[in-house]
């Protein structure tokens, strides 16, 4: 009897293997009942078993190896992510899931084993077999992975979402404060430094608002008017300065800076360039706008160490920084977001940035197209 065969003729057996000791990892409290294990455990072991008996090539079998999956393999991954939801939804942990495909492969061998198989047959097939079980691990894997990211990016979302209410009546509140000409200087420091970590506050929230909407598949929202790069990178100075008051920031604007732009977007991406140049850099930061009639140039530099020359391909991917170390005392880590919110921003406008480090500092630049009215899709 070939091992197809046999995994069916020996189908409640094994089944019964594998819901012993999944109710055995199950949560108490998780609610999933022994005929819930049974089905899943009956759905692969058949989708397995028809896999086996599908004809391979060597190329095949080596592509297989590599990931690839064919059309008649598609109900196999199928049963293998419906095990996944099923098993995530029921309070699984990932080492449970690894743990329930052990033992199937065990259980499924160690049976097999015992009607004295040989041959050159019976190794192949039990390699077919350990294929067929990798691959439905590593589907159920990556099905668990991706719904554990999906639902921790939701939460993050939410999350961001509902603290705005509140960040803004403290932003609003200390705002009043401020304008209340009867505080004391100490009161006025005292009301300053809450405005000043609150629009941190604010601003860590609105990148860590896109990351998840990017991360969820939504395209980045833009919304395209007509606008002066120049005083778009002045606001976007003076609110830096604002924060870090001992920040000495020169902005030199030049050309023509007219141009179809998300200005709240642009503020954004500038603001986290300044914030990234302030935290990570030593001395003076210099700030360029350049327009020609094409497009806008717009350059953050800093002086300071350099980035090592392996960091600068995953610089603006999300969470990461090139060294936290670096960065000046005294001054709050962000998120790891501050440069990947800036690519999504410059991208969302057609446009690139790009990072450059020297020995003498990093600079940072972002091209604009200065697009016309017609040309705008938002």
């Amino acid at each position: 009897m070939n091992l197809p065969d046999f995994i069916e003729a020996n189908l409640q057996g094994i089944v019964d293997d594998w819901a012993a000791y999944a109710l055995v990892l199950s949560q108490k409290d998780s609610g999933l009942t022994e005929r819930q294990l049974r089905d899943a455990a009956r759905e692969i072991l058949m989708q397995i078993a028809a896999d086996m008996r599908m004809t391979q090539s060597a190329a095949q079998q080596e592509a297989k190896s590599h990931g690839a999956t064919y059309d008649a393999q598609r109900g196999f991954d199928a049963a293998s992510s419906l095990h996944a939801d099923d098993r995530l939804e029921h309070g699984f942990a990932i080492s449970d899931v690894v743990a329930e495909f052990r033992a199937l492969r065990a259980s499924v061998l160690r049976r097999w084993q015992q009607t004295s198989p040989g041959g050159t047959k019976s190794f192949q097939e039990m390699i077919r077999f350990n294929e067929a079980i990798d691959q439905a691990l590593t589907e159920s894997i990556r099905r668990y992975a991706q719904r554990t990211e999906r639902i921790r990016d939701l939460f993050a979302g939410v999350l961001a979402h509902d603290l705005r209410a509140p960040l803004g009546a403290i932003l609003n509140s200390a705002e009043l404060l401020l304008r209340d000409e009867g505080l004391s200087p100490m009161s006025v420091r005292a009301g300053s430094n809450v405005q000043r970590g609150a629009m941190r506050m604010k601003r860590m929230i609105d990148d860590l608002l896109i990351f998840t909407r990017t991360r969820l598949g939504d395209a980045l929202p833009v919304s395209f008017a007509m606008q002066d790069m120049g005083r778009i990178c002045s606001g976007a100075v003076e609110e830096i300065r604002a924060l870090y008051p001992d920040s000495q920031i020169a902005l030199h604007c030049t050309g023509e800076l007219a141009g179809m732009w998300d200005r709240d977007r642009i503020t954004q991406l500038l603001v986290n360039l300044l914030s990234n140049a302030v935290r990570y850099g030593a001395g003076p930061i210099s700030v360029e706008a350049v327009g020609d009639d094409e497009q806008v140039v717009l350059a953050v530099s800093n002086e300071g160490n350099p980035i090592p020359e392996n960091a600068l391909p995953t610089l603006f991917d999300p969470l990461t920084r090139a060294n936290p170390l670096r960065e000046r005392g005294g001054i709050a880590a962000g998120m790891g977001l501050g440069l990947y919110i800036c690519r999504c921003i410059a991208q969302a406008h057609n446009g690139t940035i790009q990072a450059a480090s020297t020995e003498h500092g990093m600079t940072f630049t972002v091209r604009l197209p200065r697009l016309r009215p017609a040309s705008v899709q938002s």
